[in-house]
């Protein structure tokens, strides 16, 4: 429990430095999301999540 805590710990720390830091950049982001294909979303989703299970592997095992 204490680790799923840590992890989201960093990502609100993450997602903090974001906005605190290239707020303008996150607009121009949001401004254009819809226009991007829904399967690339999927697609970077899925790579984004298998990343982040390789890191997790690597550094627990």
């Amino acid at each position: 429990m204490s680790d799923l805590l840590t992890g989201f710990a960093f990502f609100l720390i993450i997602e903090g430095l974001v906005y605190a830091l290239a707020p303008l950049v996150l607009v121009e982001m949001a401004k254009r999301l819809p226009y991007v294909p829904e399967h690339q979303l999927r697609l970077a989703g899925l790579t984004s999540v298998a990343v982040g299970v390789g890191l997790v592997w690597l550094l627990r095992g």
